[in-house]
């Protein structure tokens, strides 16, 4: 499965980090876009371009739940899975990006591959439902 994937941290280094792994998990091909805080996100997004986010919590200008906020926003972007990747891992903070922001998953760091694999499995199993669903998000884009 290819996977159009925007990667959003404020470090450069983890950006790479996030990237390396996810292609080390196997579990797609992913074509990346990188973004170094919300507000660069925010002019990189467009819903139709991207199956999944990974999205840091504390960026300068914008943070990741900020973004995710604004994202879910847009009732066009219901298709995309985002998955907050940070450090923060308070209960309060997980529920604050899962039921409030509208994140789809929760990663913490440092995480390893077969964590990645874990929590992104169910993930990609959804998005490949929904590209297969007939009249759905991606049928009426290749129509």
């Amino acid at each position: 499965m290819k996977l159009r994937a925007m990667v959003l941290d404020d470090s450069r280094v983890m950006r790479g980090m996030v990237m390396q792994n996810l292609r080390h998990t196997g579990l797609a091909e992913f074509e990346f876009t990188e973004a170094e805080d919300g507000a660069d996100g925010l002019k990189k997004f467009n819903p139709k371009n991207f199956d999944i986010m990974f999205v840091d919590w504390n960026m300068p200008n914008m943070n990741g739940i900020d973004f995710v906020r604004r994202v879910r926003a847009n009732s066009a972007s219901d298709h995309i899975q985002i998955v907050m990747v940070t450090s923060e891992k308070t209960m309060g903070k997980i529920e604050e990006a899962l039921d409030d922001a509208g994140a789809n998953a929760f990663i913490v760091k440092p995480f390893t591959i077969e964590y990645l694999q874990q929590k992104l499995t169910p993930l990609l199993g959804k998005i490949e439902d929904k590209q297969k669903k007939p009249g759905g998000f991606f049928s009426k884009l290749k129509g």
